[in-house]
């Protein structure tokens, strides 16, 4: 019970700063995680870490403009990869799977604010009203 009361302070105080953009505040949270009980509490809360923190750490990892902030980012991916390689593998597959849902939606938004700027610059000229129909779409 304490691990997890510790843990959840943990993850309130650092998970905010983890991908935080000032390299100083980012880079110390990763840090952090280098700790003997820090990993610990990774190691035993990994089912409930990995997937919460996976997206986050590989856009860190990534995309982060400081180097050492992104290796410091990727020796936290080692530390769960190490302890359980099945979990990280499956965070990494469906991360990759709401990458390309997320491109895909984006191109689908970019098409409809083509076709709105389309349709109001053929109205325009006559003053004529743009009617757009409203379609409510509910996530399945």
């Amino acid at each position: 019970m304490y691990c997890l009361a510790t843990l959840d302070n943990i993850k309130l105080e650092t998970l905010s700063n983890l991908f935080y953009h000032e390299k100083i505040v980012a880079e110390r949270s990763l840090f952090l995680w280098n700790n003997d009980h820090i990993e610990n509490l990774i190691k035993q809360n990994d089912k409930v870490l990995l997937p919460i923190i996976f997206p986050l750490l590989e856009r860190n990892a990534k995309c982060h403009w400081n180097q050492a902030v992104q290796s410091l980012t990727l020796n936290v991916c080692e530390i769960f990869s190490d302890n359980n390689h099945e979990l990280f593998a499956d965070c990494l597959k469906k991360f990759e799977e709401d990458e390309v849902k997320g491109k895909e939606i984006q191109l689908k938004r970019e098409s409809t604010w083509k076709r709105v700027e389309e349709l109001a610059t053929t109205k325009a000229a006559s003053n004529e009203p743009v009617l757009i129909p409203c379609i409510i779409r509910h996530p399945v």
